[in-house]
């Protein structure tokens, strides 16, 4: 009886279109699978509102913290401390820029794009940093536009 209560509990939340949140893993590395130095695995994230992302302090000697003006309009900052592990749920969509502040001009940096839609990606996209975090943001950038693209595309 007991299984069925689930199955029958689970097939109607799935029939209303209920979402349930998720939560992801970014590890902050000294090297990553590609061999490059100082990032993030994922550097990139397509998230929904109201999923979770743990910043997994992998290695030592990282953090993660928000880019100032790579995040929505009244998103609130964040600042994990060196070598601490921190969870952020994000509710609003849009693009939100982080670093790893010691190694930020070595080019450590990452972006979540939450939601489908991200209003504030033209502004986001002036935000001046670092050379190296410039090039590998200039990346990031592109994923998003590609995963807004192709969600687009799905629900045309």
């Amino acid at each position: 009886m007991g299984k069925t209560l689930l199955a029958a509990f689970t097939l109607g939340l799935a029939l209303t279109g209920t979402a349930v949140a998720e939560d992801f893993t970014i590890k902050m590395l000294n090297q990553g699978e590609g061999g490059e130095r100082m990032v993030y695995e994922p550097a990139f994230l397509h998230i929904q509102p109201g999923d979770s992302v743990t910043f997994e302090a992998t290695d030592p000697s990282h953090n993660a913290e928000t880019i100032l003006g790579i995040q929505p309009e009244g998103a609130e900052a964040f600042k994990g401390r060196i070598n601490e592990e921190i969870t952020i749920t994000f509710e609003q969509e849009g693009v939100y820029g982080y670093k790893c502040l010691p190694h930020y001009g070595l080019g450590m940096v990452g972006l979540i794009l939450v939601g489908n839609e991200a209003e504030n990606l033209d502004e986001a996209q002036t935000v001046k940093m670092p050379p190296k975090a410039q090039e590998g943001m200039a990346f990031l950038f592109e994923s998003a536009t590609e995963a807004i693209d192709e969600t687009k595309e799905e629900t045309d």
